[in-house]
């Protein structure tokens, strides 16, 4: 057991590490607030912390086992500190957290405190009951309602991410979120607004309305209607808020992303050209053994619609190859949409099984090795698409969110065009936050270096 006891500082300190999607980067914005406002201070020294939250991933295993990993490591530093009186309280939250449970108290005898994904607003309680002593696993609130304190400390200053609906009833075979997550419960439409009203007042220029399916937002009916609340709605409502300059969202399924979404996309002046659609597989037998429903054709039709509706529109993806069962010829199917469509960029991941889905009752038949070629066909093939895409962009101009300084490049900033792409070009820290046009004058497949145009 693990007791807090004060170090020489005051007041009392927390580290925080967060793996995974923008989902897990916002709890732990809220994690983050909801600790200040009770009179806590963040460090990043783990020997100066009273408690350390690792916030996790359990989508692939390579996102699980590096945050296991990570906690496995304090063990070294709790012992080391025991003496003192001064080691930290451990506490593990998100995915992993909510699937494992209480299990992970008996696997990891220096753990203090499992947090599920919908618990961590009860953490300051939490924290107290384990200085006393307690070992606690907390997972219960998967199926209460959806509720959100108000404090949340954001990472950037310019742009913020906002939860419109969390959980999914998809239950795609390969996909721990409905089990992690929870079904679907969609926030309503007026405090969404009130979020976005709040963030533009303090300075905000771009939103991104997070949700694992935003598709499937229903909000409640507003002002006596009879029908929910669509996303394509909540679009149109958000488009108003004034100060707003830019509205991004993620993510979307390809199986009930309607008309409706698409002419709003096309219609609203502040949603960005902009859309990250996973795609999965090429294949239609692999596609329905995912359970994704919907086939190749009608992800190329979707596609061909959302081009026709918004021109210039930048698409990204997602790809998972070496699901039980894929053959060359399925991957060679995959390959041949990926020509096709020929995305900005895709994020491609090997196939990892995920106990209590429906596809883990498969055997795991494709050799690891086979995974790694083909993920290493898929990333060759989409570097040389994105460079010659990007290529087609110099010498012409682009409006730029600036958003930070740029990393490795003194005295440039970095922002990113309503597309997306992140650009390079040199200005003056006094321009963060600010909408500024640049011309592009070099490109590589990941990235824009630009002059700001007079």
């Amino acid at each position: 057991m693990s007791q807090l006891s004060p170090h020489s500082h005051s007041p009392r300190r927390f580290a925080l590490r967060s793996y995974g999607c923008q989902m897990n980067d916002l709890d732990a914005e809220h994690i983050d607030g909801l600790l200040r406002a009770d009179g806590w201070e963040r460090t990043d020294d783990f020997e100066a912390a009273d408690v350390i939250l690792i916030n996790t991933c359990a989508v692939r295993a390579h996102a699980e086992d590096r945050a296991l990993g990570r906690l496995a490591s304090f063990k070294t530093l709790k012992t080391k500190l025991a003496p003192s009186g001064t080691a930290p309280l451990l506490i593990l939250c998100g995915c992993v957290a909510q699937k494992d449970g209480a299990a992970l108290l008996k696997r990891y005898p220096h753990l203090d405190v499992v947090v599920g994904t919908r618990d961590w607003p009860l953490l300051t309680s939490l924290i107290d009951r384990a200085r006393n002593g307690e070992r606690i696993a907390a997972i219960d609130g998967i199926e209460a309602p959806l509720e959100r304190p108000a404090a949340v400390h954001r990472a950037s200053r310019v742009k913020a991410r906002v939860e419109v609906m969390i959980g999914c009833d998809n239950y795609c075979s390969y996909c721990i979120v409905p089990f992690a997550r929870g079904r679907e419960v969609s926030r309503p439409a007026a405090d969404i607004i009130a979020d976005l009203e709040r963030l533009a007042r303090d300075g905000y220029k771009e939103v991104c309305l997070l949700g694992q399916n935003v598709n499937s937002y229903r909000g409640a009916p507003a002002g006596g209607a009879a029908a929910p609340i669509r996303f394509s709605d909540l679009l149109r409502l958000a488009n108003r808020v004034e100060g707003l300059e830019r509205i991004r969202f993620v993510t979307s399924n390809p199986h009930d992303l309607g008309d409706d979404l698409i002419e709003a996309m096309a219609a609203l002046g502040k949603v960005c050209e902009h859309l990250h659609l996973p795609a999965q597989s090429g294949s239609d037998r692999i596609l329905g053994r995912m359970n994704r429903r919907y086939t190749r054709a009608q992800y190329e039709a979707l596609i061909a619609r959302l081009r026709a509706a918004i021109p210039g529109i930048a698409l990204t993806t997602d790809l998972l190859v070496g699901f039980p069962g894929e053959t060359v010829e399925d991957f060679e199917q995959t390959v041949a949409l990926q020509e096709a469509v020929r995305w900005d960029a895709a994020f491609t991941f090997m196939y990892s099984p995920r106990e209590g889905t429906a596809a883990a009752a498969l055997p795991d038949d494709v050799p690891r090795d086979e995974k790694q070629r083909r993920v290493a066909e898929l990333i060759r093939r989409q570097e040389a698409i994105s460079a010659t895409l990007n290529a087609g962009l110099v010498g012409r101009r682009f409006e730029v969110l600036v958003e930070t300084v740029a990393r490795r490049h003194e005295g440039e900033l970095m922002g990113r065009t309503r597309t997306d792409k992140p650009v390079i070009f040199p200005g003056p820290e006094s321009l963060i936050g600010r909408l500024v046009t640049v011309e592009i004058t070099q490109t590589s497949p990941h990235s824009l270096r630009a002059v700001i145009s007079g």
